[in-house]
C-alpha cells in the first residue's frame, strides 16, 4: 500500500508547522520562571519525651509478663505436677529441655517486664521488691536441663510468677496467662 507523495508532504508540513508555532509561543512568554522550594526536615532524631516512653508501659509490662507466665505454666509447673520430671518418667528429658527453654524464655520475658515497668511509676515501686527474685532465675534454666533439685526450681518459678502477677493486678495491671508459640519459645521473644 503506497501513499501518495502529495498527502505525505501535507502531513510532514502541518507537523512542521505546528511544532513552530508551538515553540514560537512558548518563547514569546515573558513570565519569570518560578525554582520550586523544597524544605527539608532535619534528619537529626529527637529524643522520646517522658510522656512518650510512658504512654505503652503497662500494656507492654502485661504483655511480657502474660508470656513469662504461660511459658512458666505450660512447660514448667503443669510437666512438674505430671510428674514429667520424675526419674524413670517417659518423656523425661524432653520435658527437662523443654522446661530449661521455657525458664530462660521467661526469665528473658520478665526481665523485659520490669524494663517496661520502669516507664510507669506505679508499676515501678510494685515491681521493685521483685527484681532481686527475677535476677535470681537467671541461672536455673540451666538446672531445670540437668533435672537437678526440680522442686526448688519449679518453686521459684511460680512464686516469682505470681509475685509478678500480684504486683501488677495491684498498680492496675492485670496479668493473664498467655502461652508463647514454640517459635517464639526458641526464639528467646
Amino acid at each position: 500500500m503506497t501513499v501518495p507523495i502529495r498527502r505525505l508532504a501535507v502531513a510532514l508540513t502541518l507537523c512542521c508547522a505546528l511544532l513552530a508555532s508551538t515553540t514560537a509561543w512558548a518563547g514569546s512568554q515573558h513570565t519569570p520562571q518560578r525554582t520550586p522550594v523544597v524544605a527539608v526536615a532535619a534528619a537529626t532524631p529527637s529524643p522520646s519525651t517522658s510522656a512518650e516512653k510512658q504512654k505503652f508501659a503497662k500494656t507492654r509490662f502485661v504483655a511480657n509478663a502474660a508470656l513469662a507466665a504461660g511459658a512458666t505454666y505450660q512447660w514448667i509447673v503443669k510437666p512438674y505436677k505430671a510428674g514429667k520430671f520424675k526419674k524413670g518418667a517417659k518423656g523425661r528429658k524432653l520435658a527437662l529441655v523443654k522446661a530449661g527453654l521455657a525458664g530462660a524464655f521467661a526469665y528473658n520475658r520478665l526481665k523485659a517486664a520490669v524494663r517496661n515497668a520502669e516507664g510507669d511509676p506505679t508499676l515501678s515501686k510494685a515491681l521493685a521488691p521483685l527484681t532481686a527474685g527475677i535476677d535470681a532465675l537467671k541461672y536455673l534454666p540451666s538446672k531445670l536441663r540437668k533435672g537437678d533439685s526440680t522442686d526448688s526450681v519449679v518453686g521459684s518459678y511460680d512464686d516469682i510468677i505470681n509475685k509478678v502477677k500480684g504486683a501488677g493486678s495491684s498498680a492496675g495491671a492485670p496479668v493473664k496467662d498467655k502461652v508463647p508459640s514454640a517459635s517464639q519459645l526458641s526464639g528467646g521473644s
